[in-house]
């Protein structure tokens, strides 16, 4: 029948009154009828009328909609502060009150006869309309939308909003998502030494509002969270790539990045390997920029392949000091070594290119007392107390205290 209440309702008690009795008794009425039609059990044979339009809707929806259900039906009706949806053949549905000014500016352009689909938030409340919310079916339909979206492995073109020290907030419909650090790409992921979860952040903040292509990984409407990956389905493509290598291979490479702590060498395209500062020379490596530059070619080893990550070393195709350190040195030895570094085990004395021994801060009782006795630069006389060649292993005694050598 489709009643449709007007503005007039409110300021005319008596009107909305009798409108509300007219409703029940055609509820009622529709309640009877779909009773008697129960309890006689119609069949298409029997009951032409159920090949109607009205008689499929009856005979394929048994009950009125439920909460959380999506609906659809022309607008029937504009007031100032609400919108009445036709829902034939179960009544009249209302989007008001809170739901009405959540949408109110979508509201306002639509004309009566429009469609509007919405989702169910009370069955039937006390006047007897079905209370609906467009605000809520939009986020469902985003929802199903995202969903299709993940599974068909669509690549969206997004900005990040903000960086935590996970990763990068990414916002997409309305819905903010989230894409962790470990599934950037390899030219975006944080290049930190020792996970440095501020330096982590600092890196990451460069990222924020660039454009990055992601697809959806997760969809959590509960949590009303997405979660994203910006390595896609080329990751299965340099997984196959990795397969092509085995530990102790040589490859060439040109050196696309240099950090503190090492150097990125792009052996092909679509796969890039990190040569670690330990790993760039026998010597001691201050600072990797001294010793390489973006763009030079290198040859290197693969010491380490683990998931998608290769590891290089660019010092073993070079040889080994220390396997001919082995047949020089013996502990109890003398030998001159010129003071390359302090740390906090005590000082780095090189006693060739490429080997080098450590004079514990023991031997002097505290760093003050080393720092005065030895000299960054300075060639001393040390003994050999413990030497292991094949673990790259030497510690030094001072033969001659304050005697540098001339």
């Amino acid at each position: 029948m489709g009643l449709i209440p007007s503005d007039l309702k409110s300021e005319n008690p008596q009107a909305e009154e009798t409108l509300f009795k007219i409703m029940e008794k055609e509820k009622e009425r529709r309640r009877e009828k779909v009773l008697k039609s129960a309890e006689a059990k119609p069949t298409a044979a029997k009951n032409p009328k159920a090949d109607t339009l009205m008689g499929k809707l009856f005979s394929e929806t048994h009950a009125r909609p439920e909460e959380g259900d999506l609906v659809e039906g022309p607008v029937a009706e504009k007031g100032k502060s609400k919108v009445f949806i036709d829902l034939k053949p179960f009544g009249m549905g209302i989007i008001f009150g809170r739901e009405y000014i959540n949408v109110r500016d979508i509201l306002k352009k639509t004309s009566i006869g429009d469609k509007i689909t919405a989702k169910v938030v009370e069955a039937e409340n006390e006047d007897g309309y079905i209370e609906l919310s467009l605000k809520e079916a939009r986020q469902a339909i985003i929802w199903d939308e995202a969903e299709e979206v993940m599974k068909e492995k669509r690549i969206l073109l997004l900005s990040a909003k903000e960086a935590n020290r996970g990763g990068l907030i990414i916002e997409w419909q309305g819905i903010q998502g989230f894409l962790p650090a470990s599934q950037l790409k390899t030219e975006h992921y944080p290049r930190v030494e020792d996970g440095d979860k501020d330096k982590i952040l600092e890196e990451l903040n460069k990222l924020v509002e660039q454009k990055i292509e992601v697809s959806i990984i997760g969809v959590e409407p509960k949590e009303n969270k997405l979660i994203f990956s910006e390595k896609g389905p080329e990751q299965k493509e340099k997984r196959k790539i990795l397969d092509k290598y085995e530990l102790n291979d040589t490859v060439e490479g040109d050196i696309t990045g240099i950090v503190e702590f090492g150097v990125f060498i792009k052996i092909e395209e679509g796969l890039e390997g990190l040569a670690h500062i330990s790993e760039l020379d026998w010597g001691l490596v201050e600072d990797p920029k001294e010793l390489f530059k973006v763009g030079q070619k290198v040859r290197a080893k693969i010491i380490e392949i683990t998931d998608d990550k290769i590891s290089l070393s660019i010092k073993q195709l070079k040889p080994n000091p220390w396997e001919k350190a082995d047949k020089k040195y013996k502990t109890g030895q003398k030998v001159e070594a010129v003071i390359i570094k302090f740390n906090k085990h005590g000082a780095l004395a090189s006693v060739e290119e490429g080997v080098a021994g450590l004079v514990h801060i023991s031997e002097f009782g505290g760093e003050e007392k080393l720092r005065e006795s030895l000299e960054l630069g300075k060639k001393y006389s040390f003994i050999i107390n413990i030497f292991e060649p094949a673990e790259h292993k030497m510690t030094l005694s001072v033969a001659v205290r304050d005697a540098a050598l001339k």
